[in-house]
């Protein structure tokens, strides 16, 4: 079987042209970044959409890089929490 060959089109990467999108590299956040969030986060777990577009545009990071790290921080405090 031949080796699948990579194709880019409008930015995506694609495996052997059947159309499945390889995953994006893992955002790697600043120790800066990472204080804002974290001290954001004690303060609310949710954010509304005008906080989280604020909060990407001071960061320098896109709304969905925000809300995904709030994603994921509270699916880790929760299993901490769940934890004792």
């Amino acid at each position: 079987e031949p080796e699948k060959a990579l194709a880019v089109s409008n930015g995506d990467l694609r495996l052997g042209g059947k159309g499945k999108k390889l995953r994006k590299p893992r955002t790697i956040y600043s120790s800066l970044q990472l204080q804002a969030l974290n001290q954001r986060f004690q303060q609310t777990q949710y954010l509304a959409l005008p906080e989280r577009a604020e909060l990407a545009a001071q960061l320098g990071l896109t709304q969905t890089q925000v809300k995904i790290w709030f994603q994921n921080k509270r699916s880790k405090y929760k299993k901490i929490m769940k934890q004792g």
